[in-house]
């Protein structure tokens, strides 16, 4: 990443890895800022059109984050027919506004890691089994071949998957996720390659003792990769923003050439029941959330910012089959369920207003 990134002259970086040093407020990002498409609700048209508009008038980059569509794939519907229904229009749509794209495919659980994809596991399969993979690796190079993103993501939160899923699942995803890198190779030799891995377990959080053990497994496990994106969600682990260590993405590649970009993450702005035990938070500790990733989004020189949810999830309407830990989630959007302003969208707002100069 170093390598590629224009830095302005005015980026002042942080050298110092102490926890709540940070630099002056640059005028200058190096990092694209975006969103997957979210809306409160996906049962009124024009809600998800509104938070469409509404959230591409603050960003250049946009990310396609999803699970294989088991169920449509394994009822006979073809990847060619289910991309061009669901993601063909969106992604015009992103590229008619200049915004540069992500694709991340997840070939596992993504609210529980547990476990293989639900829609598998009704069908009494895996993705350790070879079958399952030859359709997540077929689906992946369609993705890849009709969407032509810029950058294409394989597996997300790999480490987590391999602490919390049992290791024929981990194996099943590494190998599945290996494989479709060669396949994709094949027809695509400049799409940017790539899985995610999950800070706040590097950091020993989560899961773990609260120790640092970084990713050099995922690094050894992923040869194929040139960046690495990262999902964090800190507040279930760290009581305020200003806690976490400046370094606390940039140490993740720390001694390698990689870029990293935040692919996924954010910062509750309401107090509920976590899993382990009542979460504080607040719309003002959000803001201070956004503010400090960016010092470490300019400190580890990050390609990109994401949140998957533009909006709060208005969680009355989550439909029966979703996962329950959707609850911990719903309150990550800038904006609410009513699509009003945060105070979180007014930094990030500030963020996007300074000038880019990345590659």
């Amino acid at each position: 990443m170093k390598s590629i990134l224009l830095l302005s002259a005015s980026l002042l970086l942080v050298s110092s890895c102490t926890k709540n040093e940070t630099s002056p407020s640059p005028t200058t990002r190096v990092y694209r800022m975006g969103f997957a498409n979210s809306a409160p609700r996906f049962d009124n048209f024009d809600t998800v059109l509104l938070s469409l508009n509404l959230w591409t008038q603050r960003a250049d980059a946009a990310i396609i984050s999803t699970e294989v569509p088991w169920d449509s794939l394994y009822s006979g519907e073809s990847a060619q027919h289910y991309i061009a229904h669901n993601y063909t229009s969106l992604a015009a749509f992103y590229r008619s506004k200049n915004l540069k794209l992500w694709v991340y495919i997840d070939p596992q659980n993504g609210l529980n890691r547990t476990s293989d994809s639900y829609p598998l596991v009704a069908k009494g399969k895996s993705i350790a089994q070879a079958d399952v993979q030859k359709v997540y690796r077929r689906f992946t190079v369609v993705m890849d071949s009709m969407l032509k993103p810029d950058h294409l993501g394989l597996a997300l939160e790999t480490n987590l998957i391999r602490a919390a899923a049992t290791s024929s699942i981990y194996t099943g995803v590494k190998e599945a996720a290996n494989a479709a890198a060669a396949d994709v190779r094949i027809i695509d030799a400049t799409v940017k390659l790539s899985v995610s891995v999950q800070a706040d377990v590097a950091w020993g959080n989560l899961v773990g003792s609260g120790n640092y053990v970084g990713i050099s497994q995922d690094l050894i496990d992923f040869p194929f990769l040139q960046e690495v994106g990262i999902s964090s969600y800190p507040y279930f682990n760290v009581s305020k923003p200003e806690d976490l260590p400046i370094d606390y993405y940039s140490k993740l590649v720390d001694g390698k050439s990689l870029p990293v970009f935040v692919s996924e993450g954010g910062w509750a702005s309401g107090t509920f029941a976590g899993p382990n035990g009542t979460i504080t938070s607040s719309p003002v500790l959000q803001q201070d959330y956004i503010t400090r990733q960016s010092q470490l989004l300019d400190h580890a020189q990050a390609i990109a910012l994401f949140q998957l949810t533009f909006t709060d999830i208005n969680i009355s309407l989550v439909p029966g089959y979703v996962d329950p830990s959707i609850k911990y989630f719903t309150s990550l959007g800038m904006v609410g369920i009513h699509l009003q302003a945060k105070p979180s969208l007014t930094t990030w707002d500030n963020l996007y207003k300074r000038k880019f100069v990345g590659n």
